[in-house]
């Protein structure tokens, strides 16, 4: 449960969507980890890149870095601070390609000057979103992450920790977002509206539709679990194969 952003989580959220994911017959193998209970591991993960001299302290603001990022982080603070104050912590990249394979957008690469230093340590504080998962990934074992296309960009990131951190690396495959017909994320719009746990199976033949599998009539009226089997016998990544969006309609 990514729930390190302590400041805006809120109550009862995470009871929320784990309700949910049984109500559609999605399960978990042993307790339940929240990151929030994890600190004390990213401690010592950043605790051994600033040891390596692999960070470095970034005085840069939100409003700087809304400016400066477009193409990425252009290294403002590489040779110290710019200014006084509090700091967030960057990871210092190599220059050159970032290469690896997705299962379903094909290979990928990326320049990481172009990507910029990522942050792993906030100014308050709080350690960041990549460094919690790469820490996460390698602690359960996580031998495949599959997630939404929009974190495409953020792999190179997560492949340099795992290397500095000396982890395994996972495989990936990024399915296509479901967006507005226009493209913008569906999460911000009209469209974007609670699972109805009352028809949990019909549910997950909508989003089977939605990834381009096309379950047969009447599937809808079976149970969770009865679509999950059919998914798992006909699942096809090759059917998404280099699809980054999938509009939604109706």
């Amino acid at each position: 449960m990514e729930d390190l952003d302590t400041p805006r989580v809120q109550p009862g959220s995470a009871a929320q969507i784990l309700g949910v994911l049984e109500s559609l017959g999605l399960t978990w193998d042993g307790a339940v980890e929240y990151q929030s209970r994890r600190v004390e591991l990213y401690a010592q993960a950043l605790s051994r890149l600033r040891e390596s001299g692999a960070t470095y302290p970034c005085s840069c603001s939100r409003a700087d870095r809304a400016g400066l990022e477009v193409s990425g982080y252009p290294g403002t603070c590489r040779a110290g601070p710019s200014r006084p104050g509090p700091t967030s912590l960057r990871l210092r990249l190599p220059d050159g390609p970032s290469r690896f394979e997705d299962r379903i957008q094909g290979p990928c690469e990326f320049d990481l000057r172009k990507l910029g230093d990522v942050i792993i340590q906030r100014r308050d504080g709080i350690h960041a979103y990549h460094l919690a998962v790469v820490v996460d990934d390698a602690a359960q074992g996580v031998t495949d992450v599959v997630r939404g296309a929009d974190l495409l960009s953020s792999t190179p990131w997560q492949l340099e920790l795992q290397s500095r951190l000396g982890l395994p690396r996972p495989g990936y495959a990024h399915l296509p977002l479901i967006v507005e017909p226009g493209g913008a994320k569906l999460a911000k719009s009209r469209r974007s509206v609670a699972i109805d746990s009352h028809r949990p199976a019909a549910a997950l033949v909508r989003a089977l539709c939605l990834l381009q599998h096309r379950p047969p009539e009447g599937l809808e009226r079976a149970t969770p679990q009865g679509v999950l089997d059919w998914a798992i016998r006909h699942w096809r990544p090759s059917y998404l194969s280099q699809l980054a969006s999938v509009p939604v309609t109706g």
